[in-house]
């Protein structure tokens, strides 16, 4: 969020207390790797098979269109359940396809109302997801990576190491679980501040955004949808290319090169300068989020160079309370410093806001992602970027 510092798991102690256990479910067989995965397919594509498929089946084309409606829109667990299919078109549905589900393993209620789930993918590894309310409003933020290679200073996902990329029906799936829950939870917005780096995960993401947006799957409106990065050029460009007019977040955190080095290490592979070229040519919004951590990047001089920057580009900004849970032994900022420290950017004529602190009783809220590795692997370097797809 920023939850670029975000959760902690199941297997970590911060998700011990005043858990529900959800019910098992069984994860993956061996003949799901043989039958195709509709829902890593976006809709156009995914009726496109399943027309042909109904051909060969005999059936007429529009029962592709019935199949594709129950994939997201109104989704469901199984081919049995789309009743309004023949039964033998069903059976021959579930013997071809799969629709894969997360395995909810955990889940928590903050005393503000937010939610925090933790999932189980097939391979055991775990991902987490917050969904926020604030009025009318409610905020899914998701995953896009099992952990994170980026290892920024203050950011507790830093510390859990990167494990893999998720598919892009383990990051469209986090929204459909939550439609399959009872009562459902449907979001109004959407925010990839969750667990990874987005941008290095671009060959998922990319098609994870169409499914999130297409009216025929789960239809937010593109200016609902955030995509936040600490800067993955590549990636910047490619959402640059995309026509929806999705929002862009930069985790910027420090004004200068030398300081940022220091708490981001991608800083190196991706100095501050180019990341704002990046910026100032993203034709639409773009915000920064800027982590205030007390003594290290919260003086006037900070307020007066962030404020430089933003100007460069048109950029909004928001200011994050450092958040206990993180990493690193920093101090969080005053209030009145930040309070102070807003002001200073409003009188550099930026917009700026205080982002609220959310589900902090239960490690949902900025920077307190985390989950314990089930599978160890020693984390991979802000260098190695053999992760980045833009294809």
């Amino acid at each position: 969020m920023d939850m670029d510092q975000m959760r902690p798991g199941a297997d970590s102690p911060s998700m011990a207390a005043g858990v529900s256990q959800a019910p098992q479910r069984s994860l993956g067989t061996a003949s799901d790797e043989v039958r195709e995965n509709l829902l890593d397919l976006v809709p156009a594509d995914a009726e496109a098979r399943l027309q042909s498929f109904a051909a060969e089946s005999g059936e007429p084309a529009y029962r592709a269109a019935q199949v594709v409606r129950r994939l997201w829109l109104n989704p469901v667990d199984s081919f049995a359940e789309m009743t309004d299919l023949p039964v033998t078109f069903r059976a021959q549905l579930d013997a071809h396809f799969v629709l894969p589900r997360l395995k909810l393993a955990a889940h928590q209620r903050s005393t503000d109302g937010t939610q925090k789930f933790l999932f189980r993918l097939h391979d055991g590894q775990t991902i987490e997801t917050v969904a926020i309310p604030d009025g009318n409003r409610l905020t899914f933020c998701i995953s896009s990576q099992a952990g994170c290679a980026l290892q920024c200073s203050f950011c507790a996902t830093g510390l859990m190491g990167f494990s893999r990329n998720l598919s892009p029906s383990e990051i469209a799936g986090q929204v459909r679980e939550l439609a399959l829950l009872d009562p459902p939870l449907r979001p109004t917005n959407i925010v990839f501040m969750g667990m990874g780096e987005p941008l290095m995960n671009w060959r998922a993401v990319g098609p994870a955004l169409t499914i999130l947006n297409d009216p025929r799957a789960l239809g937010i409106g593109a200016r609902h949808i955030t995509v936040s990065t600490v800067g993955i050029l590549p990636g910047i460009n490619a959402l640059a290319e995309r026509p929806e007019q999705f929002r862009l977040a930069i985790s910027v955190h420090a004004p200068s090169d030398e300081l940022r080095r220091e708490l981001m290490p991608v800083n190196t592979r991706y100095p501050l300068a180019s990341v704002i070229d990046a910026a100032k040519a993203f034709d639409r919004r773009v915000t920064f989020e800027y982590v205030m951590l007390g003594g290290v990047n919260d003086s006037p001089d900070h307020s007066r160079e962030l404020a430089a920057l933003a100007r460069e580009c048109r950029a909004f900004v928001n200011l994050i309370p450092l958040h206990p849970g993180g990493a690193g032994n920093f101090t969080p900022t005053s209030e009145a410093r930040i309070a102070g420290f807003a002001r200073e950017l409003r009188a550099g004529s930026v917009e700026v806001a205080v982002r609220k602190s959310r589900g902090m009783d239960i490690a949902a809220a900025c920077g307190q992602l985390r989950t314990e590795r089930t599978r160890r692997r020693a984390p991979r370097s802000a260098e190695e970027h053999a992760d980045v797809d833009v294809a």
